[in-house]
């Protein structure tokens, strides 16, 4: 019984669910960069490089011989190509997704700190007694 309350008290932290989400975003972000690469990004690129589709670029080692019941064996490194341009795009994606969360939170944390290096109603009202009683 011991590990079922461990479990569920684990399964309830703020960190597990936290991830869970992020998973799922990450899954369904994927699949739009990956859209992206594959339906916009790849035939611009193939359009560039004289309609070339990197996707069915290989070496073939061995033709396929449905005779013999040979099956063809190629290095199919346009896949390759494909998976590395997927890569660097969602890197790059994420990259500038963080980056503008960072400066969102820097442009909250100088906010803060302005609000911080602005003197309270009270300071205020001090400083102005005090000048009050100077005056006198």
């Amino acid at each position: 019984m011991g590990s079922i309350k461990e479990f569920k008290e684990f399964s309830i932290k703020g960190n597990v669910i936290d991830m869970a989400v992020g998973v799922i975003i990450g899954g369904a972000f994927g699949k739009i960069v990956t859209s992206l690469v594959n339906d916009i990004i790849m035939p611009l690129i193939s359009k560039i490089t004289g309609k070339i589709n990197f996707t069915n670029l290989k070496i073939v080692l061995t033709q396929e011989n449905k005779e013999k019941g040979i099956e063809q064996i190629a290095l199919n490194y346009g896949n390759f190509i494909q998976n590395i341009v997927d890569f660097i795009i969602i890197a790059l994606c994420i990259f500038a997704f963080i980056k503008v969360i960072n400066s969102l939170k820097k442009q909250e944390e100088e906010i803060e700190e302005a609000k911080e290096d602005e003197p309270t109603k009270e300071e205020v009202l001090l400083t102005e007694i005090r000048d009050l009683l100077k005056q006198k």
